[in-house]
């Protein structure tokens, strides 16, 4: 059985990473170890940026309803509750545009609360 070398395989995956690399700093776009060990951390990064950016625009869109519920007498953890009472589904990203492009419509949803 003859031997089977990857050249092509390899100079395939090798120009991949190197693609992906381009822009970066110095070595890092040039070498091919430097390279994939960078695009591998990039990736890890952009995994955890995904998750993370979830939890930022959920605490933006509290920090926004808490601001807009500021006259109002309520706290944010009471309007809450009041809605899931009242079997009112308004999500917080809705809300949180509610307040701050119709301040009208959100201070009906907090009138209809307090009731």
């Amino acid at each position: 059985m003859p031997r089977v070398k990857g050249g092509p395989r390899a100079r395939k995956r090798h120009k991949k990473v190197l693609k992906k690399a381009k822009g970066y700093r110095m070595t890092r776009s040039k070498l091919f170890k430097r390279a994939n060990e960078a695009v591998m951390r990039a990736g890890e990064h952009a995994f955890h940026g995904r998750k993370e950016k979830k939890r930022d625009f959920r605490k933006l869109w509290i920090q926004r309803i808490t601001a807009a519920l500021d006259g109002t007498g309520l706290n944010y953890s009471r309007f809450i509750n009041l809605l899931k009472k009242k079997n009112i589904t308004l999500n917080r990203k809705m809300l949180s545009q509610l307040a701050i492009i119709d301040l009208e419509g959100f201070s009906s949803v907090v009138e209809e609360v307090q009731k």
